[in-house]
């Protein structure tokens, strides 16, 4: 599921980019959507190598959701846009990484019935015959 998420994260910063755009932005809005959006798509493909790399998106997503509101709008499907982008950033960059699970200890087996006649038929078989 984390790397699901992390591939999530590298195409809503594409998406972001690409919107930045596709349709016409006040000039903050835009300059805000593509650097944003790179660094979202560089933070994610960051955190499939090094997993506390998503919190940078973290941060990143809540300055594009105070943004959306604080800067300057041109469309307001530039707002909503930004505002639910960076709500799915947040959400996955929230999801951890795989827990490392200790190595496993495996007790030596003990013998079972079977193995041990098997064992006792072969001591027999195996002595040397006395003269």
């Amino acid at each position: 599921m984390m790397r699901t998420a992390r591939y999530w994260n590298i195409a809503l910063g594409v998406w972001l980019f690409i919107s930045a755009f596709i349709w016409r932005h006040s000039s903050a809005q835009f300059t805000n959507a593509w650097i944003v959006g790179l660094l979202v798509t560089a933070f994610a493909v960051a955190a499939l190598a090094y997993p506390r790399a998503r919190y940078a998106n973290t941060v990143l997503a809540v300055w594009l959701f105070i943004s959306a509101w604080v800067l300057p709008i041109f469309s307001v499907a530039t707002v909503w846009n930004h505002v639910l982008v960076a709500i799915a950033v947040f959400a996955f960059s929230l999801v951890g990484s795989e827990p490392t699970l200790p190595a496993r200890q495996i007790p030596p087996e003990a013998p079972s019935p079977r193995t041990t006649r098997a064992r006792d038929a072969r001591d027999t078989t195996d002595r040397q015959p006395r003269y």
